[in-house]
């Protein structure tokens, strides 16, 4: 009996001590699990806080877009004949086209520009493209702009933002490589909408940023 007392004496500690490591074991734990949560909660409110920032920013660039094209609106309706074509754009009507390639060129474009305003823009794309592989042989840089503008808008009217930004983008390489600017207003623009549509508000703010100072200087 003393030999049973005494063995249960011995045991009881160790089962007690056993019980209290376990204890301070998932008490050690427990700190490090709410530390864990409390960093992902953090970097969660940070990121939110992110883009919330960038979501006020884009508002403020719409807003300060829609001003712009109010002032420029106001302006037009001034002077309704002014032209921001650039100089040779347009073609006389008493000019004739010699090159059977530019006929084609021009009806092309045509033809584009009414898919798209008949909502189809599958049909426009294959117009623009070879609208732009005509004014590309022909070296014409003011209809490859035009065609790569059509290029970029029936992308995007397709939901297809990065091909439509490549083209947008042409535009803009045109026109750094010619020393001219038009249509450059619409294709940041376009280009800082299709960065938007992807959820890319960092660039599509540079983009409006762009986008707004050539509307004011226009």
């Amino acid at each position: 009996m003393a030999f049973f007392v005494n063995a249960l004496m011995w045991t009881t500690p160790f089962e007690a001590l056993a019980e209290t490591c376990e204890a301070d074991n998932s008490f050690f734990n427990m700190p490090l699990l709410l530390f864990v949560a409390l960093i992902g909660a953090t970097v969660g409110g940070l990121l939110a806080r992110q883009r919330r920032g960038e979501l006020e920013r884009l508002n403020e660039q719409l807003r300060q877009i829609n001003a712009a094209l109010r002032r420029q609106a106001k302006i037009e309706s001034y002077a309704p004949s002014l032209s921001y074509a650039p100089i040779g754009s347009r073609i006389a009507e008493n000019e004739v086209i010699v090159d059977p390639r530019k006929q084609e060129l021009i009806s092309r474009l045509k033809t584009g520009k009414n898919f798209l305003r008949n909502q189809d823009p599958e049909k426009a794309f294959v117009e623009f493209k070879t609208a732009l592989d005509l004014a590309q042989s022909l070296k014409d840089s003011i209809e490859e702009k035009k065609a790569a503008r059509g290029l970029g808008a029936s992308l995007q009217r397709q939901g297809k933002y990065r091909e439509a930004i490549k083209y947008h983008s042409l535009v803009l390489a045109i026109s750094e490589r010619e020393g001219e600017n038009s249509g450059n207003t619409e294709a940041y623009g376009a280009i800082a909408d299709c960065y938007t549509e992807l959820g890319d508000l960092e660039r599509a703010g540079k983009f409006y940023d762009k986008y707004i100072a050539r509307l004011e200087t226009d």
